[in-house]
């Protein structure tokens, strides 16, 4: 089924005529940076199999990652580290990427749309979408493009720390990862507090 314009072009009756749609990947994993994507599309383009990147296998994410690319308005990818994870808090750390996202557009959105139920720190309008990703084709994109964007940099910190397994379950806290940590410990791209429950005090 076709993720339908209607969020979209509400606010665009209301005068915001550029609509961003946002989102990020990574909240949840013991390991890597969050990954926050931002997506400016045509009035009503149509993508066919666009829909929440939780529901797209990586085969159909990566070839839908090239397609958003040549079709959008613009689009841009912003980053926060594990030290700003663990120094602001994951949701925090969330917002910071998805305010560098957005900063990075080259066309400058009259209104953002972001995936979740919190908005902070955007210096436009900014509007949370509670499972957006399924409703807003804006947001879907956003989210295919920071979710590919993030399993490709666990594809290359893997190289940097082998034996974790990095690269297949993309930081998640599999039974694999797990049983890795216990037998290694944790490396500079885990994170601290989110590791407690499998290291106890162990950093």
């Amino acid at each position: 089924m076709a993720l339908e314009w209607e969020y979209e072009i509400s606010f665009r009756i209301n005068g915001e005529r550029i609509v961003c749609g946002c989102d990020e990947a990574g909240r949840g994993p013991l390991a890597g940076p969050v990954v926050a994507a931002a997506v400016i599309l045509p009035d009503g383009l149509y993508i066919e199999g666009l829909d929440d990147s939780k529901k797209l296998s990586e085969k159909k994410r990566e070839k839908l990652y090239d397609v958003i690319r040549e079709s959008c308005v613009d689009c841009a990818v912003g980053h926060a580290s594990v030290y700003e994870i663990e120094k602001y808090n994951i949701l925090n750390a969330s917002m910071l990427a998805m305010n560098r996202a957005v900063s990075k557009l080259r066309v400058r959105p009259e209104c953002v749309l972001a995936d979740g139920n919190v908005t902070r720190g955007f210096d436009v309008r900014a509007v949370p979408v509670i499972k957006g990703d399924a409703l807003c084709p804006s947001i879907a994109a956003a989210s295919v493009l920071a979710k590919v964007t993030r399993d490709r940099l666990l594809d290359e910190i893997e190289l940097l720390y082998p034996g974790y397994g990095l690269g297949k379950h993309k930081g998640y806290g599999t039974k694999a990862h797990r049983e890795a940590l216990l037998a290694m410990g944790a490396t500079p791209t885990h994170r601290p507090s989110f590791l407690k429950k499998i290291l106890g005090g162990e950093k």
